[in-house]
């Protein structure tokens, strides 16, 4: 008994003799397959979340409305095509009943899964147009007024929440499967194909471009919010530098002074031993190479165009009048309280980082003012309690004829107060009076704390 192998490389053939297709005919056959197969997959599983339309609302009744349509619509068009497809068209009962369901019930399915709920309608309609074939003498063919009406309510859900592949995917099945029944329709029907594809294709783009422009609409907010928390986020970090310049100025200073203290120490001290000598010199070493370190971080913090007015001698209380009779001038009717902060010594009490914020403080309320309620009264006050410095500003309402200068805000200049106060541990209080009006309220520790609160 021989027996015959047979290579690899060769393709086996059937007992009759007759030659295997070929591998390419069953590589496309297996394209094809794999081509329903996710075009099932897509049927099956929504584009987007499975979110019905108007999901989001926060109002129940608003989420129904899209299912109380639905419920409209198939309850309308179940019995009407079930009567039509019997009387006119001469279905039998049960299968019209049947196509009516197929054809309308998924309508409901369509607020939640329209392309799921697509996929169902198109093949009901096609199958209820290959029935209706035979019998549509007189009668609209292939699609039946009742298809026309449930599939283009089914396009318009489906072309607000798909995308612009899918609804052209859809518009062209709608216009094959309309050309080629409309190919069989008997000759004295009223062809509703062209009907069909025009109507379609004007819902779909519609209902496309609503759902396009209620993106750009979400996006364009979106933005906006990502825009305000970048500015605010900016404003913060610049005003947190702009205090960082100037504290640096305040700390350089009293470094200086420790410097020379610790320099000269040994010829204005008499009778200092060698090893105190020693140590002045190792506290006026450490000095000055924390002031270049911080020389170094002030080349940093400043910005190159950064003003002259940046380098000079940081303002404080004392140059509080100046500041209010300045504003004065601007056409803003100020008042300045600090009958205990008169003597050079109270001053004198006052640590530089309070001082300078205490100036910007009042500065930026009175800008505020200027900017916000020209012409309005304002009463500043300055006091010091025993362990902290209250800084208070009120103004009135705008003047009778005068106009705000800005009537929208940054928001720049309450951060900055925050930040000062923030920097010395102390606490602020701003916000509108009840009369009209504004009120800033700074309380500033006067003894310095461990860290900042927050």
């Amino acid at each position: 008994m021989s027996t015959t192998s047979t290579a690899p490389d060769q393709e086996p053939r059937p007992p009759d003799g007759k030659a295997a297709p070929p591998g390419g005919l069953r590589r496309v056959f297996a394209t094809v397959l794999d081509g329903l197969r996710a075009a099932g997959a897509s049927l099956a599983a929504p584009a987007g979340p499975a979110e019905p339309l108007l999901g989001r609302s926060s109002k129940r009744w608003v989420r129904l409305v899209p299912y109380v349509i639905a419920l409209g619509f198939v309850a309308t068009l179940i019995p009407v095509t079930t009567q039509v497809l019997s009387n006119d068209y001469g279905v039998p009962g049960g299968l019209a009943g049947a196509l009516a369901v197929a054809q309308a019930a998924p309508l409901v399915l369509a607020v939640s899964r329209p392309l799921l709920a697509w996929g169902i309608v198109i093949v009901a309609d096609i199958v209820g147009a290959i029935v209706i074939q035979g019998s549509a003498s007189h009668h609209a063919a292939p699609w039946t007024p009742m298809v026309i009406v449930g599939y283009l309510a089914l396009c318009f859900v489906l072309s607000l929440r798909e995308g612009r592949r899918t609804v052209l995917g859809v518009w062209l099945v709608t216009v094959v499967s309309g050309l080629v029944l409309d190919m069989f329709r008997p000759s004295d029907s009223q062809a509703t194909s062209v009907l069909m594809i025009v109507l379609s294709g004007g819902v779909l783009l519609f209902g496309a471009l609503l759902r396009e422009r209620g993106e750009a609409q979400r996006r364009l907010v979106e933005q906006e919010t990502i825009n305000e928390a970048e500015r605010s986020r900016r404003t913060l970090l610049e005003e947190r530098a702009r205090i960082a310049r100037e504290l640096h100025d305040v700390v350089a200073h009293h470094m200086s002074v420790i410097t020379v203290q610790a320099d000269s120490a040994p010829y204005r001290l008499q009778g200092l031993t060698p090893e105190a000598c020693e140590e002045f010199g190792s506290i006026a070493a450490g000095a000055r190479e924390s002031l270049g370190e911080m020389r170094r971080l002030l080349a940093v913090l400043r910005s190159e165009d950064a003003s002259g007015g940046e380098r000079a001698p940081q303002p404080g209380l004392g140059r509080l009048q100046q500041l209010v009779e300045a504003t004065v001038r601007g056409g803003v009717p100020a008042e300045l309280s600090m009958p205990e902060l008169t003597l050079v010594g109270e001053l004198a009490d006052v640590p530089p980082a309070v001082d300078l914020s205490a100036y910007r403080i009042v500065q930026e309320a009175l800008a505020n003012v200027v900017r916000h309620a020209p012409g309005a009264r304002t009463q500043i006050s300055v006091s010091k309690d025993e362990d902290a410095l209250l800084v208070i500003v009120v103004n009135g309402s705008a003047g009778e004829h005068a106009s705000p200068v800005e009537t929208t805000g940054t928001g720049h200049g309450l951060i900055g107060m925050h930040e000062r106060v923030r920097l010395v541990g102390g606490t602020l209080d701003v916000g509108p009076l009840p009369g009209g009006g504004f009120r800033v309220a700074a309380r500033l520790p006067l003894a310095e704390s461990d860290s900042p609160s927050s």
